[in-house]
C-alpha cells in the first residue's frame, strides 16, 4: 500500500496517570494494550473516530493496537498506530475513543498510556526508547511540557531516552530498560 501523508497528532495528554482514571471518581483502572484485529474494526465506527482506522490497519507498514482495560476487553478508549524506523519507533497517529474526549470525558491518561507504549516498544527494540512524531503546531509546547519532547525541526519531536524511560515506568512499573 503506498504511503499516506502524515498527520500531525493533535492529541492532548490531559494527564499523566499511572493507567487510566475514571474522571468523576478518580479511580484507576489496570489497561491492556494489544494489536487491533481485522475483528475489532467491528467495534469502530467511523461517525465515532476521528481518523480511519480500517485503512491504518491495512497499511502493512504500521502496527495498531487497542488500549482497552483489563476488567471490560471490549470497550476500546484509544488507538495507536507506529511504524519500526529501523532507528526509532515513529507515531503516526493516536485517538481517544469518543468517551475520553472533551470536557465531558470518562477516563484520563489515554493518550499518556498509548505514547508510553510507544515508548516501551522502542526500548523493545533497542532503540533507547526513542519515538518520533509530527505535531500540529499549536501542541508543540504542550508535548514539551507533559512529555519532555524535544523539537528537531519544526513541527517535528522526539521523545529521547530519559524522558522515554520515564513515561514507560509511570505506565509499565514492572518493565525494566534493557530488558526485551
Amino acid at each position: 500500500m503506498a504511503s499516506m501523508l502524515p498527520i500531525p497528532l493533535d492529541v492532548e495528554i490531559d494527564k499523566l496517570t499511572n493507567s487510566i482514571e475514571n474522571s468523576l471518581t478518580g479511580e484507576v483502572f489496570e489497561t491492556e494494550i494489544t494489536r487491533l484485529t481485522v475483528q475489532d474494526l467491528k467495534q469502530i465506527k467511523r461517525k465515532s473516530w476521528q481518523f480511519d482506522w480500517k485503512q491504518e490497519i491495512r497499511d502493512e507498514s504500521r502496527q495498531v493496537y487497542k488500549l482497552t482495560t483489563l476488567n471490560n476487553l471490549t470497550i476500546i478508549h484509544g488507538l495507536l498506530s507506529i511504524s519500526d524506523n529501523q532507528d526509532h519507533v515513529y507515531m503516526h497517529l493516536i485517538e481517544n475513543a469518543l468517551l475520553n474526549k472533551g470536557k465531558e470525558k470518562l477516563y484520563r491518561g489515554v493518550a499518556g498510556n498509548l505514547v508510553a507504549f510507544a515508548c516501551k516498544m522502542a526500548f523493545l527494540k533497542n532503540y533507547d526508547g526513542i519515538v518520533a512524531f509530527i505535531s500540529k503546531t499549536l501542541l508543540v509546547e504542550h508535548y514539551k511540557q507533559t512529555l519532555g519532547a524535544k523539537q528537531f525541526s519544526g513541527n517535528r519531536m522526539f521523545i529521547d531516552t530519559p524522558e522515554s524511560a520515564r513515561l514507560v515506568q509511570q505506565y509499565f512499573k514492572n518493565f525494566k530498560y534493557g530488558q526485551s
